[in-house]
């Protein structure tokens, strides 16, 4: 596939937590190419985090690997998977995570400060991205001053303050009212189209299915469908 930013070869994992094998993953081959905007979906337990997780380096497969931007992430060392991650992969949670003696620009630019990014450089990102997501008057507060959709678009900002090659996101709307749920989706596609940004999301919710460019479902750790809309 042209411009491919993850190539997923014949990846399996299971997990035995009781004693009991129960296969997460079984032999899933994934091309997605840079600029997608994809969904991965399927009922409970059909795999879809652990196939995220595996994605971006968070989990790993028990065989076949994963080449993320020429680089096969299966095969580093955990010191450089962590580095990899830092540059390449932006991460948005269900539970947002963030850090609550940290103001909302704090948290946005934590990962940039990893990165010993400048402070003027920090600053210059960090307030296109707050004022994009509507939210440059809140960027000295803290989490707990913020709503439910606040602390999700700041966990956002956070996400693609580094610029990275991909975002990967776990249910993000789970926890957001219809109104903060469509708002973050806009930013997103936004971000999506104006930036040829990359998102994979896992999800349940039909919000993000239906603003999906493709719709990848999973059942028992399988992809049965691959589907991509047409433009309208």
């Amino acid at each position: 596939m042209e411009n491919t930013v993850i190539d997923a070869h014949n990846i399996s994992k299971t997990y035995d937590p009781t004693g009991i094998p129960v296969p997460a993953i079984r032999n899933v081959h994934l091309h997605i190419a840079k600029g997608e905007f994809v969904a991965l979906v399927g009922p409970s337990g059909s795999g879809k985090t652990t196939l995220l997780n595996m994605i971006g380096g968070l989990d790993h497969p028990d065989s076949g690997n994963i080449i993320v931007n020429g680089t096969d992430i299966t095969a580093l060392r955990s010191a450089d998977l962590v580095k990899f991650r830092l540059h390449n992969i932006g991460f948005v949670f269900q539970a947002f995570n963030l850090i609550p003696v940290l103001t909302a620009s704090e948290n946005a630019e934590f990962i940039m400060l990893l990165q010993k990014e400048k402070k003027a450089k920090r600053a210059e990102r960090i307030n296109g991205l707050f004022k994009q997501v509507g939210l440059l008057d809140k960027k000295n507060t803290r989490p707990a001053q913020l709503s439910g959709g606040q602390q999700q678009r700041v966990a956002v900002v956070r996400a693609l303050a580094s610029k990275p090659q991909f975002v990967l996101a776990d249910e993000p709307t789970a926890n957001l009212d219809s109104a903060a749920a469509f708002n973050l989706l806009d930013i997103m596609a936004a971000l999506n189209r104006e930036e040829n940004m990359t998102f994979i999301f896992s999800t349940h919710d039909q919000r993000v299915i239906e603003r999906a460019k493709r719709v990848i479902t999973l059942v028992d750790g399988q992809i049965v469908s691959d589907s991509t809309k047409l433009p309208l």
